[in-house]
């Protein structure tokens, strides 16, 4: 993995090395090993290094040999060896054995359209200078990052945004439009981000600009069947199938010419990549996890059971409230954006072990819940259409406590509460985001604590209409869990779990996750299975636990699924995090940003001081509140990131 940037000029003015330096400078927690530059007058790109595949030829930017086409590649491209093999075959020659020069050669054969061939995660531009042409892609769930702005007669890319404020003529101001969004969704809707008129490619689409002329394309898009559509076969055959895919997946994810290591959560995603990964592997492998102090959050039990059955070295980190309210801030500036828990501050952490115990890379579960079925909130909301045909039964909403039973604050809810907060009216029954509605309408409160300016600014903005105008056509004839699956996939894995979960808390340590249930070949296959055969009843999961049995332990693959949490709220009054969130959450602060109202934050901080603080809420509030002031300090006052790079360097310009 690595950080990208780059400047092309639109008024066919020389690009300034020094901007360049000083978005890599930015970049450098992304790709410690070493930096490239590349000057071709008008356009110029940079590069930090983490190397992983070729560690002596993959520098970069990279040029072909007759200097026409210059790439800046972030991510890894599975599939290079065979594709390298191919284009050998095609009578390209190759001066380094690394995956970035693969994907320059197939450029050169198939033109954009080489994404299509690439199996893999990827944030890439490309100057083709006979054509003079920029082309951005990005890969199709989103893994890696990519952000663009145009400003002074200059367009700007990069991994990450604090490197776009590298430039002094990019403004950074807070997009009250998207902070909506955040507080609604979660996430920005693609492709905007936090900051106004500062963009994010959306996951699956390419960007050329040629001659002044910008535009965007998507080369890959999430499908599902209709009913009677689905994948034939029987389901032992489908199960070898499913476990053949995952197997190549991770065989392929391997490939890396430094040490592999995994994420142990003690669940079953994480648990059977690792087991997997030994089976290719077949060394002792090094397995890492985050365990808590505190009983509610905390997995140890399983993850020590999982590794001593996988017989793997392991190590865990054990993280306490005090130690998210420290790192707090830094998971911020690399987040770049408002989050509503913190369950990103312990994958910081964790990433910070695997780096100091000597891993660049790491095999981790995520996208098997997505894929494959297994949030709670697909059975919630098969549940819901089930108590939906009997809205007036005490029977069937106690299913929805058995589901959350470490919800304590929904135990005791009468039936009337229920009823209003799962939106099982006809109407919400009918609309494209039933599963959804009771997690954004929740969400949704929280914008109450804004500010009068803030509420004007969003009044009538109605943001289901604009996310149900992206929706496909045919997405009403799918199914109801394939329905769900695709707002998870398209929208919270890219913006959230792949995003400040995932790449900004890896990456903030110099790490790469890869992520073997994200295969392409994996999640096309999955979306053509029958939902019986990914939940069947209230099962999750149903078609990776049939292929999980007897290669992990029975207590893991059979045990309630537990959802990563991290503690909240509470962590944010502990000693150590007392002068920052003091200082932000003041209303001399609040007021100074605008953004939230002073008394009504007062008042939250008041029933966290004294203990009164309960539910879902309140812990949103105030994660929210919090680190949109820190996004506001650290990027719209600080322009977060400013330093200097003093890593080494390499100029890679055309020959005149």
């Amino acid at each position: 993995m690595c950080g990208i940037c780059g400047v092309l000029s639109l008024q066919n003015a020389a690009v300034d090395p020094d901007l360049l330096r000083g978005m890599v400078a930015r970049l450098r927690h992304r790709g410690p090993d070493e930096t490239g530059f590349y000057h071709d007058h008008q356009v110029g790109f940079g590069h930090a290094r983490l190397s992983i595949i070729d560690l002596a030829g993959g520098r970069q930017p990279m040029t072909t040999g007759d200097q026409s086409v210059c790439i800046a590649f972030n991510g890894e491209i599975f599939n290079y060896v065979e594709l390298r093999e191919e284009l050998i075959r095609k009578g390209h020659h190759f001066a380094t054995h690394s995956d970035t020069e693969v994907i320059l050669h197939l450029y050169q054969e198939e033109g954009e359209h080489c994404v299509q061939r690439l199996n893999g995660q990827w944030a890439f531009a490309i100057w083709d200078a006979p054509k003079q042409k920029l082309f951005l892609s990005r890969d199709r769930l989103g893994v890696r990052p990519l952000f663009y702005t145009q400003v002074a007669g200059k367009f700007l890319f990069a991994s990450e945004i604090k490197a776009l404020l590298a430039c002094p003529d990019v403004l950074c101001e807070l997009d009250l439009e998207t902070l909506g969004q955040i507080f609604t969704f979660w996430v920005t809707l693609p492709p905007r981000t936090a900051f106004k008129n500062i963009w994010q490619l959306p996951p699956g689409h390419s960007l050329t600009l040629q001659t002044g002329a910008l535009e965007i394309s998507r080369h890959w898009r999430l499908q599902y069947p209709r009913d009677g559509e689905f994948a034939d076969g029987k389901e032992g055959q489908l199960a070898e199938e499913l476990l053949t895919l995952l197997m190549d997946a991770t065989r392929i994810r391997l490939r890396s010419d430094v040490p592999v290591g995994t994420y142990l959560s003690g669940g079953l995603d994480s648990s059977f990549t690792t087991a997997l990964t030994n089976i290719i592997a077949g060394d002792r492998l090094r397995s890492f996890s985050v365990s808590f102090d505190d009983a509610e959050y905390d997995e140890s039990q399983y993850q020590r059971e999982a590794s001593a059955f996988l017989k793997t070295q392991h190590s865990d980190v054990r993280c306490s409230g005090r130690d998210i309210a420290e790192v707090f801030p830094d998971v911020i500036r690399h987040a770049e954006q408002p989050i509503l828990r913190t369950a990103p501050a312990p994958l910081f952490l964790l990433s910070d072990l695997v780096r100091s115990s000597g891993f660049k890379v790491v095999l981790t579960g995520e996208g098997s819940d997505e894929v494959l079925g297994g949030y709670d909130i697909f059975k919630e909301a098969k549940i819901r259409r089930f108590w939906a045909r009997q809205p007036d039964s005490r029977r069937r909403p106690l299913l929805l406590k058995r589901l959350y039973p470490y919800m304590e604050a929904m135990q005791n809810q009468p039936l009337a509460y229920l009823q209003h907060f799962f939106r099982i009216k006809d109407e919400d029954v009918a609309s494209p985001f039933f599963s959804h509605l009771p997690r954004w309408e929740l969400t949704s409160k929280l914008k109450t604590f804004f500010s009068d300016d803030v509420t004007a600014e969003l009044r009538g903005r109605d943001l289901y209409r604009h996310l149900q105008e992206e929706l496909p056509a045919e997405f009403s004839r799918w199914p109801a869990l394939c329905q769900a699956q695709y707002l998870e996939t398209m929208y919270l894995l890219p913006g959230y779990i792949l995003s400040s979960q995932g790449d900004r808390m890896a990456m903030a340590h110099s790490v790469e996750a890869r992520y073997p249930f994200l295969d392409y070949r994996v999640v096309e296959f999955a979306a053509k299975l029958h939902p019986s055969q990914k939940m069947r009843v209230l099962n999750e999961k149903y078609l990776l636990k049939r292929i999980a049995n007897g290669r992990l332990p029975a207590s893991i693959v059979g045990r309630a699924k537990q959802p990563y949490r991290a503690p909240d709220g509470p962590c944010f009054f502990q000693a150590a995090a007392k002068p920052y969130v003091d200082e932000l959450m003041s209303a001399r602060k609040l007021a100074e940003f605008g953004v939230f109202r002073p008394e009504s934050v007062a008042v939250l901080m008041a029933k966290f001081r004294s203990g009164r603080a309960m539910g879902a809420k309140d812990n949103m509030a105030l994660v929210g509140i919090l680190s949109t002031q820190l996004l506001i300090q650290q990027f719209v006052h600080d322009r977060a990131g400013e330093s200097s790079c003093q890593h080494y360097e390499t100029n890679y310009a055309p020959t005149s």
